[in-house]
């Protein structure tokens, strides 16, 4: 699914006018499209006075200014992570980047995956002299979300990365992925390629989880046969695709889809032929002997504007409370096609 040229070139703009001047070669990486197409829209961009081109890279008219935290020299950053979890890892090294290029050092915390285990490291991280808390807790259940209350109360300039707060939280400062978007990827791009038995295989046990399951039941509303179930080795995914007669399948994430296309093929199911597979995530998905069609989260990009939005904060300059949200993408390989009528 090629992403329209006006929205493409919307969306170089808007790199540009965040970070300042980018890489050329950068952008297509980022866009997912060839570096012809990238210089042609900068081309194009640079004629309509939107931007300027230079060697190799393209420039925002005016100079983008970053802001400055106060006493950057003494400033340092408590980050806080979950322990094993490959997908906010990319999103803690965005946001490193920004912090370190501002001047601020960061300080990593890993969070264990034992219930409450976040408090006591916050508590631990803010007496020592850091200025902010960008953070990412794991709230396994929706329990847990509404537990971790404490968080409006760090007395520093805080920032969720890749949760959406609720409750006593609503009012924090956050960045976050919009997966009902990245759902709607997923079920437009296959329902366009004919199919309507689809099964989303997706765990509970964390908010993006929790996120999909509720956004595929709202879309697949009006399929044929559409149901969730969970996604862990022994839910007998390949069975209940059999018994629902499903065509295709979405993933959360894509170890559990890689390793479904392995049993697919062991039963003698054809992937994409006979089942369409598409993964949520996109860490390894492109890894597999099938490289998987797969929703992308902007997973880097996500913590670089945490970051950038906690330097506000740092600075007083937004005094105000902001939720930003980013749009996922869809990359199309070779796990999905058209379906086959017999």
């Amino acid at each position: 699914m090629r992403e329209p040229g006006e929205e493409r070139r919307q969306r170089i703009l808007a790199v540009i006018a965040s970070r300042g001047s980018v890489k050329v070669s950068d952008l297509a990486g980022e866009l997912d499209v060839s570096l012809v197409t990238i210089r042609r829209d900068v081309e194009e961009l640079a004629k309509l006075g939107k931007l300027r081109r230079g060697h190799g890279v393209a420039k925002p008219i005016t100079p983008v200014e970053q802001p400055q935290p106060k006493n950057p020299e003494n400033g340092a950053v408590a980050l806080v992570v979950p322990e094993r979890h490959t997908y906010l890892y990319e999103t803690m090294n965005g946001a490193r980047k920004v912090l370190e290029d501002a001047g601020l050092r960061v300080v990593l915390h890993i969070a264990p995956q034992v219930k409450g285990a976040e408090k006591p490291i916050v508590e631990r991280a803010l007496a020592e002299p850091v200025q902010g808390l960008l953070i990412a807790p794991r709230w396994r259940t929706q329990e847990e979300e509404t537990a971790d209350d404490w968080l409006a109360d760090t007395g520093v300039p805080t920032v969720l990365m890749e949760r959406r707060p609720s409750g006593r939280l609503r009012a924090m400062n956050s960045v976050c992925s919009d997966h009902w978007y990245g759902m709607h990827l997923a079920v437009k791009h296959l329902t366009d390629l004919g199919h309507r038995r689809i099964v989303l295989a997706a765990r509970d046990d964390s908010p993006t989880a929790r996120a999909l399951r509720s956004a595929f039941k709202e879309i697949s509303r009006d399929l044929e046969d559409a149901i969730t179930v969970g996604s862990s080795p022994d839910t007998g995914l390949v069975g209940i695709l059999r018994a629902h007669r499903a065509t295709a399948t979405i993933l959360h994430g894509d170890v559990d889809a890689l390793m479904l296309v392995q049993q697919l093929t062991e039963a003698g199911i054809k992937v994409p032929k006979r089942c369409s597979v598409v993964a949520y995530d996109d860490v390894v998905a492109a890894l597999g002997s099938i490289p998987l069609t797969a929703v992308a989260p902007p997973k880097t990009e996500v913590g670089k504007v945490a970051a950038q939005l906690l330097i506000q904060k740092l600075s007083n300059e937004s005094r105000t409370a902001e939720r930003i949200e980013l749009l996922p993408e869809l990359k199309i390989r070779s796990s999905t096609e058209r379906l086959h009528v017999s």
